[in-house]
């Protein structure tokens, strides 16, 4: 599995050489993101001569997307935007890159690894089922993003989908304006690199060159897009269903055997709200446009409970502890007023969270093959019990993305 990596800047990322196998020419690559267990990776490479490769197969499912340059696939050169997708097992033509050209690289489910073969005859792996796709996107249209819940204003431009799991490729466009004020969290993972334009969230602010990759069931949001919108390209394992929270709050502590005062003992905790303090504020322009987001989600009959700055005002897990001990108290039988006896069988020290934890996790993840991993995607089904966000305390970050307040932990 990939770590939580949010936010990077490329640029402050080491070159390797590319390891582009079986190649011809020299290029060099920056991993952004990689799994050590299979091989999948999220790579920008730059060619520092012209490069070609002729006809094979590959070990994994591998993506090719030129930000700047030019690629030439079977005889077809394709510029800016040009992609192309070949599929884990499947004879692919002869691919090229001038001099000077941008890329990003996917792998996924396998390593580099490359057969080369004689010609597009040759057979495919017995367990092959998708085919090529080339695609110049600067050639095609934008279409608004049809799924439900966010305000209007992101559009799409899908490059690769696969039929059976889901898995998808896309760019996305946020249009200036574009907000969502609240956290959402999905089953499948997420990454992007953003290519064009500006956009903050509560990860910070994702510029040309930064690059995450997000964990099934890690929250995010709290975005605001500023004049002249922002592109990505977006990868995701499955299905993007989109999940809210809000008033979100992590609390943690212990007892301090020799860190106290004096070296001695001491109780202690920390929140969430308490790393976000002194966290500077969102800005007049983007406090209107989460303003404006809340006003079309209550529009559409959601209940919303707005947006407060984090780090700002009450801590939110001290008002959630103290709720759920109450309503704990309520369920036992002694409130604060009159007849508020200890006549009953009840323990003191719970808390009613209004749910049982165990109806919050995917029905899988204590028993399947990725059971190691609490933030593996797991395809999700109607039905199914919707699991919960899972923390993220520390993310993989560069030190050109800053400190991050914490927001959404």
């Amino acid at each position: 599995m990939r770590p939580h990596v949010e936010l990077i800047q490329e640029n402050d990322y080491v070159w390797h050489s590319a390891e582009l196998v079986g190649g011809e020419g020299r290029a060099s690559e920056r991993r952004l993101s990689v799994d050590e267990e299979d091989g999948s990776s999220s790579l920008r490479v730059d060619f520092h001569t012209d490069w070609g490769r002729g006809p094979g197969i590959h070990h994994a499912n591998t993506e090719y997307y030129v930000v700047e340059g030019s690629m030439t696939y079977g005889g077809k050169e394709i510029g800016k935007g040009g992609y192309v997708y070949a599929p884990k097992g499947v004879p692919t033509d002869s691919i090229t890159f001038s001099e000077g050209t941008r890329i990003l690289h996917y792998r996924e489910y396998g390593d580099a690894g490359f057969d080369p073969v004689d010609s597009l005859y040759a057979p495919s792996w017995a367990d092959a089922r998708e085919e090529v796709i080339v695609v110049d996107t600067e050639a095609r249209t934008w279409d608004a993003v049809p799924v439900q819940g966010p305000m209007p204003g992101l559009f799409i431009k899908y490059l690769h989908v696969d039929p059976i799991t889901g898995f998808y490729t896309r760019l996305v466009h946020s249009q200036e304006g574009w907000t969502e004020h609240r956290l959402a969290h999905h089953p499948c993972y997420e990454e992007a690199y953003t290519l064009q334009g500006r956009m903050e969230g509560n990860f910070g602010t994702m510029d040309v060159g930064t690059y995450f990759f997000r964990p099934a069931r890690v929250k995010h949001g709290h975005f605001t897009t500023p004049e002249g919108g922002t592109t990505w390209l977006l990868r995701s394992d499955g299905e993007l269903i989109n999940w809210y929270t809000q008033n979100e709050w992590i609390r943690w502590g212990g007892e301090a055997v020799n860190y106290g005062p004096g070296g001695g003992r001491m109780r202690w905790s920390m929140s969430s709200h308490d790393v976000g303090r002194g966290t500077p504020l969102r800005d007049e322009r983007d406090l209107k446009d989460i303003q404006a987001s809340i006003e079309f989600q209550r529009e559409q009959g959601q209940p919303d409970a707005g947006f407060v700055s984090h780090g700002t005002g009450v801590d939110k897990s001290l008002i959630a502890i103290a709720k759920a001990v109450d309503a704990a108290d309520l369920q036992g039988g002694h409130g604060h007023g009159p007849g508020g006896g200890h006549e009953h069988d009840h323990d003191h020290g719970q808390a009613d969270w209004g749910a049982d934890p165990r109806d919050l996790e995917h029905p899988d993840e204590r028993t399947d093959e990725h059971s190691h991993n609490v933030g593996r995607g797991r395809a999700w089904k109607e039905g199914q019990p919707i699991p919960a966000p899972i923390p993220s305390t520390l993310p993989v970050r560069s030190r050109s993305t800053g400190r991050w307040s914490g927001d959404g932990m």
